[in-house]
């Protein structure tokens, strides 16, 4: 991999692109271009190399791409050649189409969108003559490659470039192991290696970056970074404190709205009324939350609303309705968002973000932040916690305020420039089945040799084994999802057909689930789930807690009977795993002394107390706390590693939970377990599928219902625990013994 980090001769990268392209700049009123631009000309004009540019939110990523291959393009006018633009949003495809088509029309070069909203007329032009820019996302992609499967060398013959927008988003999900293996189909229909360009705004490690982007590495991929100066940010982080509640499993299901939800709601009507904001609380079932107070506020005052709600579930009417009060710059507008409009959708200028709570990630919370002072004026981050009131039996979580301390850790990072680091070791199982039946389809029938090579052999699915995918296939026939012919040819068996010839086949991925808590019969609420649950565990939801009974898997349920709040618990969550990272960096936050300039008095006071409470607590030079009835281990790693040691204590008899910050484990005999962590210290690193044995939500992704116990426990594992990790972090720990 080459790494570019200083600027190439600008007027020497300008005079190469098209002469029609330079007076369509000039014509613009660009004064210059901008530092991934100038860079990526000469690379991406070659077209003998795979290509990511790192650029911040609205530094021209996508001309940094386009500029080049539409020169290529008009090079080749007569050729037929074309480019695919993958986007992982409808919504994204529109807009650029919008942003490609003024530059385009003056080039007498055809731009294409390409998704379900696309009249078939569109597409049938496109397919009749295959030229121009084809912006698509990988579900539509997929579909093409399934029904064209015969004539895609002819469809795609003169493809020179795939572009993928917002790279960061499918790197270790299930879409990023589709887009993988469609982008690797398409070169085994062309037999060659069509160079690969990669956008993204936010991406932690740049070499794991471009073993996604490529996995086989047979063509070289250079790297370009831009450093064109940081935006401007305004922080301020504002505290909140939460007083216990008092409800009970017998109260109505009316909506019980908290304190502090509603000092967060009469906050944001005063500091955001007046002008253009997004606003991220995270959870779908929070959103409509506060989008139903601020709207009450607007009622209550006789005003017009200002505040929109946005989010996956919601009609397409609706989030259109938001996006448009959003773009119409007439009036002032507030949406209330999940990661839906985290990405590039053109919603005109956003003055300010607020984020409720810590961010899904670093990265997320960039993403988020680059919506805001696009215009040539500063960012403007608003992060709004809440802690609970301290009480005699405050959980150490609380008392060292980790909600607090993680949006801080989370913050200063971002000003590092620090993003998390890909996680791209999983199985995707779900993902190789999706793939497997689409290659079927794609080719009529396919031979267990050839799928072999197209899937795993190719390293799309490289942690798949030769015999997982004999064993994998052994299942899918015992289910009739696939039949085997005499002549060794896969196809399709009759679930199997159902399943491809259903809408939904053409997404890898399922909607995020929320499982439902319930007890006596009675709906407590939702909540997704980020750590595994076995019978026994414990939960705090409703400001009570819980102890699970049993898990339906396929209802999304989980039974519950009331505990003991002195109980072990596992912490409601948002569904996604903390980094090694972030983790270090709360440490490194309540370990200095320090103020942090961006909080609020409140937050300030509550911070002062953590770092008060880890002093006299001895963490500053200790990780291991012992109690009368139990021990607590403070690793400060991230929440894979976490779960692995909770797992590995578990094997050895000691009843363990992962607790945000530490490791609780219930025991009267100190010296036993610490024999037991010097005996897991000394072995080998245990069994990851030995580990998850007794997990009950292994079901991670959309066709893990079809896998067998062996595979399903393999895939779990390799998606969610870091065993290497958990061994050396309980070397660390016997070491300070």
């Amino acid at each position: 991999m080459n790494l570019l980090t200083s600027s190439s001769n600008s007027s020497d990268n300008f005079l190469l692109l098209d002469e029609r392209i330079q007076r369509w700049i000039w014509q613009a009123g660009w004064t210059e271009l901008k530092d991934a631009q100038e860079r990526a000309i000469p690379v991406i004009l070659s077209g003998n190399q795979d290509v990511i540019i790192a650029a911040a939110t609205a530094s021209g990523k996508t001309e940094a791409a386009f500029l080049p291959i539409l020169t290529r393009l008009l090079s080749e006018q007569n050729s037929g050649s074309c480019v695919i633009y993958i986007s992982p949003l409808k919504a994204l495809i529109n807009d650029q189409w919008r942003r490609l088509e003024g530059l385009c029309e003056t080039l007498e070069i055809p731009v294409t969108p390409w998704h379900g909203d696309i009249s078939a007329g569109k597409k049938h032009k496109f397919k009749k003559a295959p030229v121009g820019c084809l912006l698509i996302t990988p579900e539509s992609l997929e579909s093409l490659l399934m029904s064209n499967g015969h004539a895609l060398h002819e469809l795609f013959g003169g493809l020179r470039y795939l572009v993928i927008d917002e790279f960061h988003v499918f790197i270790g999900s299930e879409r990023g192991k589709q887009l993988q293996s469609l982008m690797n189909r398409i070169d085994i229909v062309l037999k060659c290696f069509t160079p690969r360009i990669a956008l993204s705004a936010t991406l932690g490690d740049m070499d794991k970056a471009a073993e996604f982007l490529r996995p086989n590495a047979v063509i070289p991929a250079t790297v370009i970074n831009s450093t064109l100066a940081s935006q401007d940010i305004k922080l301020f982080l504002k505290g909140f404190i939460e007083a216990p509640l008092t409800i009970s499993v017998n109260d109505t299901n009316e909506e019980f709205i908290s304190r502090s939800t509603q000092a967060i709601g009469d906050y944001l009507f005063k500091v955001l009324r007046g002008s253009n904001n997004l606003v991220f609380p995270n959870r779908r079932v929070n959103v409509e939350l506060y989008t139903t107070l601020l709207r009450t506020a607007c009622e209550e005052l006789g005003i017009r609303n200002e505040f929109y709600p946005h989010h996956g579930n919601l009609a397409k009417e609706i989030r259109e309705e938001t996006e448009a009060a959003l773009k119409a710059q007439d009036y002032p507008a507030t949406a209330i968002c999940t990661t839906t409009l985290e990405m590039g959708i053109d919603i005109g200028s956003v003055k300010s973000i607020a984020q409720i709570g810590s961010a899904p990630s670093v990265a997320s919370l960039r993403q988020r932040l680059g919506r805001s002072g696009r215009r040539g004026e500063a960012a403007i981050l608003r992060c709004l916690i809440v802690e609970n009131k301290l009480s005699p039996e405050s959980l150490y979580p609380d008392l060292l305020r980790a909600n607090l301390v993680q949006a801080i850790a989370q913050i200063r990072l971002l000003l590092n420039k620090w993003y998390e680091p890909p996680k791209i070791e999983g199985m995707n199982l779900s993902t190789l089945i999706q793939q497997l039946l689409s290659l079927i389809a794609q080719y009529s029938g396919v031979t267990a040799a050839s799928a072999w090579t197209a899937l795993c052999g190719s390293g799309v699915f490289a942690n798949v084994s030769k015999q997982d995918f004999s064993q994998l296939l052994r299942a899918l026939a015992k289910n009739d999802i696939l039949i085997q012919t005499q002549t060794g040819l896969l196809l399709h068996g009759q679930k199997g057909e159902k399943i491809v010839n259903h809408y939904s086949f053409y997404a890898a991925f399922s909607s995020d689930v929320e499982f439902q808590i319930i007890h006596s019969d009675k709906k407590l609420g939702t909540v997704p789930l980020s750590q595994p649950i076995e019978k026994g565990s414990y939960l705090i939801f409703s400001g009570k807690y819980w102890q699970v009974q049993f898990m339906d898997i396929e209802a999304n349920k989980i039974f519950v009977i009331p505990a003991l709040s002195g109980d072990l618990l596992l912490f409601e969550g948002d569904g996604i795993a903390v980094d090694d990272g972030v983790r270090q960096e709360m440490h490194q936050v309540l370990t200095e002394t320090t103020l942090i300039p961006f909080l609020d008095t409140i937050a300030g006071k509550l911070l002062q107390e953590a770092r008060a409470t880890f002093y006299k607590m001895g963490l500053t030079s200790r990780v291991i706390l012992v109690n009368a009835d139990n021990v607590r281990l403070f690793f400060w790693r991230g929440d894979r590693v976490m779960n692995t040691v909770v797992l590995m204590l578990e094997q050895v008899g000691f009843r363990a939970k992962n607790a945000q910050l530490y490791i609780e484990i219930t025991t009267s005999n100190p010296e036993i377990l610490f024999d037991s962590l010097r005996d897991l210290a000394s072995l080998p690193p245990p069994e990851p599928t030995v580990l998850v044995k007794n997990i009950m939500n292994k079901w991670l992704e959309k066709w893990d219902m079809l896998l067998p116990a062996e595979l399903l426990a393999k895939n779990y594992a390799s998606h969610t625990l870091d065993v290497i990790g958990a061994h050396e972090a309980i070397k660390k720990i016997v070491q300070s013994l």
